[in-house]
């Protein structure tokens, strides 16, 4: 699922007023960055399709 209308600087700016971090002038555009680049992955994995019988495992085993 795509967010068109979700801004991440905003939500950085809003997480780091929650969180009480003082988030640095020099630091915030790195950090959007990145929050940009788990914003791609995240949809990509979220995009994949599963079948409804899958079963969460709670522990990974190889």
């Amino acid at each position: 699922m795509k967010r068109e209308g979700f801004n991440v600087g905003e939500y950085v700016d809003q997480m780091a007023l929650l969180l009480d971090l003082e988030l640095r002038d020099e630091y915030r555009d790195g950090v959007v960055a990145n929050f940009e680049r788990i914003r791609a992955i995240a949809n990509l994995i979220n995009s994949f399709p599963l079948a409804e019988d899958i079963e969460v495992v709670p522990v990974f085993e190889p």
